[in-house]
């Protein structure tokens, strides 16, 4: 479904300071309905990566494909979740969902009913009418969610969803998702700081080096559903992937 290769991403410079490498030759391949985490420390490109596929960002060099197309620019089959709330403040939470429907030319006589649908799925009935501001974190993430199912788009993409979330709402959200992705069958291309989010969620998790960023570690996740973050196998992965950041942390 995503198809990163040889990726090489360069930010010049305006105040005639050195240019910064964001990406080196990075390549992934993510097959359908796979749920891909990245990790790595902060400015390694996870983001950067991330905006490419949704086509805010161009690459240097390399190429980027979904679903076997070129990507140049955004689209529907791309929705993405940002870990700062990207809703529009003067829409209603029901606004919000219907508007990504009418502006990704989704919009079919059922539509009204079937963001209302997903509202309900999303717990959201009760404050269809309310504005964003008088939401919680973890209720206005259920809104951004919710636009990306409205859409149906078969990718998305989430830029540390949770990052910002108490310990508490991130965990019910985690499971909401898993839900949600094991009802959809959606691909889910996922960044994180955290290792036992990675391990909790993913299929597999990729970790990258601080800037130029590549990919070091790549370790497919073979524990049944739903996971114990207290086993043993469950740390001994969080272990192998604390040993490849841990060092490269104290380089920077």
């Amino acid at each position: 479904m995503i198809e990163l290769d040889q990726l090489h991403k360069q930010f010049s410079s305006r105040d005639g300071s050195p240019s910064v490498i964001a990406l080196d030759n990075v390549s992934i391949h993510q097959k359908k309905g796979e749920f891909l985490a990245v990790m790595g420390p902060s400015g390694c490109g996870k983001t950067t990566l991330l905006n490419i596929i949704a086509g805010f960002e161009s690459v240097n060099s390399g190429t980027c494909k979904v679903a076997g197309q070129l990507v140049h620019t955004t689209g529907p089959d791309r929705g993405v979740v940002f870990q700062e709330y990207a809703l529009f403040p003067w829409m209603t939470v029901e606004r919000n969902v219907t508007f990504a429907m009418q502006a990704a030319d989704k919009w079919t006589e059922g539509s009204a009913v079937r963001a209302r649908e997903i509202l309900d799925r999303m717990g959201l009935s009760n404050f269809r009418n309310a504005f964003p501001k008088n939401l919680s974190g973890g209720m206005r993430q259920r809104v951004a969610i919710a636009r990306i199912l409205a859409i149906d788009s078969p990718v998305m993409l989430m830029d540390e969803p949770f990052g910002a979330l108490d310990a508490l709402t991130r965990g019910v959200l985690q499971e909401e998702l898993m839900h949600l992705w094991r009802e959809t069958n959606k691909t889910i291309f996922f960044i994180t700081h955290s290792a036992d989010e990675a391990i909790y969620l993913a299929d597999r998790v990729l970790v990258m080096t601080p800037r130029p960023g590549k990919v070091v570690l790549e370790m497919e996740i073979e524990l049944d559903r739903p996971r114990d973050p207290t086993s043993p196998e469950f740390n001994g992965y969080k272990k192998a992937i604390l040993d490849v950041i841990n060092p490269s942390l104290k380089s920077l």
